[in-house]
């Protein structure tokens, strides 16, 4: 079998969540996903293993040491990177690493919230609720009419397309494998 990113021959079918959720529980296989993302074709496992140990250790690649690189390289061969063919997520074989088509199916379930943050919901929700008063205010004469209904209704609007764009961007910014290191890496 040929590694080649994108394609998954043998594993075409969907994967089950509660596997996918083992998958992205270990954040050394969220590291390795990373570093598979980022790669266009395959990667080397001994490269995986040191990039993954690098983020590990918020070292740079340079001041990783054997122990630290041999210790991840061990893991990801035996545990982690089997693990992941098996549901294919990845392909890997013969020491070689290839994203698949189901890799890019992963990244519906990580969103990754910075910390002192709140949920993007739970911030959609608190919007739509003081959007609601707010139209409801203005509709009850409870807010003086010197400002029309339709500036405070432009308003609203203006409020959640500037929340949608910078939650998007955000989106993009926290997504598994669209930046130099992992979400989680990142302070």
């Amino acid at each position: 079998m040929s590694l080649v990113a994108g394609q998954d021959a043998e594993n075409n079918q969907t994967i089950p969540r509660d596997e996918l959720f083992d998958i992205l529980s270990s954040h050394r296989r969220r590291y390795a996903l990373h570093a598979i993302k980022q790669t266009e074709g395959e990667v080397a496992l001994s490269d995986l293993a040191e990039q993954v140990a690098a983020w590990e250790n918020e070292k740079q690649l340079s001041e990783i040491t054997s122990d630290e690189r041999h210790s991840v390289y061990t893991s990801l061969q035996q545990l982690h990177l089997p693990m992941m063919d098996r549901a294919g997520v990845i392909a890997f074989e013969r020491g070689a690493v290839a994203a698949t088509e189901q890799t890019a199916a992963l990244d519906l379930y990580i969103d990754v919230v910075p910390e002192n943050s709140i949920p993007w919901g739970e911030y959609y929700l608190g919007l739509s609720v003081i959007s609601f008063a707010l139209v409801s205010a203005v509709s009850f004469s409870v807010i003086p009419a010197t400002v029309p209904a339709p500036v405070w209704m432009g308003l609203i609007v203006a409020l959640f397309l500037c929340s949608a764009l910078y939650h998007t961007w955000q989106n993009r910014r926290y997504q598994v494998g669209n930046a130099d290191s992992p979400p989680e890496v990142r302070t």
